[in-house]
């Protein structure tokens, strides 16, 4: 059995190849995530993305940061063998917003804004109330676990290899 310590050592890139095809197919392919939530209008990058590239010797770290940034300085960290390390996501679906970032490293989400529920009148609809606003933090959760699942799926299939990671590569080029 293989020590925790390692396993996260050894597997923690996972998340940072997530965070970057998940830019991709936000790019390339935005529909994707209808199969996980068929209100769907849109997922975005949001306010925030930081890239890192630790494959040199000396650490790159680029962050880029605030709303309407350009992510041309993100595809010249990609086209330098950088990955998304930690992303902020605008999600839509119907007319509800959430906003929420993810690190890669631990797929921890963080700083999510859920779409604003009503307050309750009464005593009586605080139940109610409660029960809405888990709802609209697990709709986004599911989500992000659908893409990922997606993702793993992809990522062991022969596919990945053959068609996908050239058309990251294309995507980044391009």
């Amino acid at each position: 059995m293989m020590d925790v310590a390692v396993a996260y050592n050894r597997f923690k890139f996972i998340g940072e190849e997530f965070l970057t095809w998940l830019w991709f197919v936000i790019a390339t392919d935005p529909k994707l995530a209808v199969k996980y939530d068929p209100d769907f209008v849109a997922l975005e990058v949001g306010n925030r993305m930081v890239l890192e590239n630790t494959r040199k010797e000396s650490a790159e770290r680029v962050t880029i940061k605030g709303d309407g940034a350009s992510l041309e300085e993100g595809m010249m960290a990609l086209q330098k063998g950088a990955l998304v390390s930690e992303l902020n996501l605008v999600y839509r679906s119907a007319e509800l917003k959430w906003q929420f970032s993810v690190k890669g490293e631990s797929l921890n989400i963080s700083a999510l804004s859920i779409p604003h529920s009503g307050l309750p009148e009464s005593d009586e609809d605080l139940d109610g109330v409660v029960l809405e606003r888990a709802d609209l933090y697990e709709r986004a959760i599911k989500l992000l676990e659908g893409l990922f699942g997606h993702f793993i799926k992809l990522r062991i299939s022969s596919t990945w290899q053959n068609k996908t990671r050239s058309a990251i590569r294309n995507w980044i080029q391009s």
